[in-house]
């Protein structure tokens, strides 16, 4: 693959926990007199949409059209995330729940690096659950592919339900996954873990046949088409049916890995959804994922971007 496919035809949902990814930047001179700890003077802040949003807006910045679908509170950091994500060409229902707070993660940035991380979170009601199901069912019909994000806030209760719809549907599902308990993606056509986040569910492995082993077990319990494992400087593996597809780093300098994955899931979805065969997917989303970790916190590649990748990667 020469040159970067045009994503526009590509239709994608993306369904999970939503986020707002706070920054404070700020210039450290001193120690606190109270305690031995860095006083930060914040001089800006940015305000950026983070995990099943920074998925979305990873598809949009590729020329996808994509819709998300999540659960917010009725608050002041869900009302930004609506409006950045209509900025992005999105057509997001995040639906309010009065209950609940929208997911902030505030990073307090100095001298370039990440001094503290402060998360808000609370886990959305059974009632608009079931309402983002119901909507679920409603959207699947305009779309090829499915992204459900999984960050453990709680907005997937039903993924076993929306799973089963969307195969049902004959529509691909990809889940970037969360926790110990993987039973509950049973049926999705692939799931990227990252390398520690599988260490979680089969445990350690000595060499490259017992990670083999181990991938391609898994994949076969859950009935997984494909199995994705995201592996830092050791780049990607692709275990399907019978054969592993390997794709070597390719970031010039990591600056922070934090929504790597996120781009990821996002290249990958957009080459699924024009039926592009898995080495040439694996291949460009791992080259998009090479391009974001140059990039401070939760960001997205360009088309430019991934385009002098790719060219770059064939010279």
């Amino acid at each position: 693959m020469h040159q970067l496919p045009d994503f526009s035809a590509a239709r994608i949902l993306v369904v999970g926990d939503v986020m707002l990814d706070r920054y404070w930047f700020g210039d450290v001179s001193r120690i606190s007199p109270e305690a031995p700890v860095p006083v930060v003077k914040v001089e800006r802040s940015e305000e950026r949409p983070g995990g099943a949003a920074n998925v979305a807006r990873n598809c949009a910045s590729l020329g996808a059209r994509v819709g998300l679908l999540s659960v917010v509170g009725n608050d002041e950091a869900g009302r930004i995330l609506q409006r950045q994500m209509e900025e992005g060409g999105i057509a997001a229902s995040l639906l309010p729940d009065g209950a609940i707070d929208t997911t902030v993660k505030l990073r307090v940035i100095g001298r370039q690096q990440q001094l503290l991380r402060i998360d808000f979170e609370t886990t959305p009601s059974h009632e608009v659950l079931q309402a983002k199901l119901a909507e679920f069912e409603q959207r699947l019909a305009g779309v090829d592919v499915v992204i459900l994000s999984d960050y453990g806030k709680g907005g997937l209760a039903h993924i076993g339900d929306m799973i089963r719809l969307a195969r049902a549907a004959g529509k691909k599902v990809l889940v970037d996954p969360k926790g110990e308990d993987y039973s509950k993606y049973r049926g999705a056509t692939v799931i990227t873990p990252n390398r520690s986040e599988l260490r979680q569910v089969v445990g350690r492995w000595s060499d490259e046949a017992q990670l083999a082993a181990k991938a391609q077990q898994l994949r076969s319990e859950l009935e997984l088409e494909a199995l994705l494992v995201t592996r830092s400087e050791e780049g990607m593996s692709l275990y399907r049916d019978g054969e592993a597809l390997h794709q070597p780093a390719r970031a010039q300098e990591v600056f922070d890995v934090s929504g790597a994955g996120d781009t990821v899931i996002a290249t990958l979805a957009a080459m699924m959804a024009l039926g592009a065969p898995w080495g040439d997917a694996i291949h460009l989303a791992n080259l998009a994922g090479g391009v974001v970790v140059g990039k401070l916190g939760t960001a997205t590649v360009s088309r430019e971007e991934l385009s002098a990748a790719l060219a770059a990667d064939a010279n």
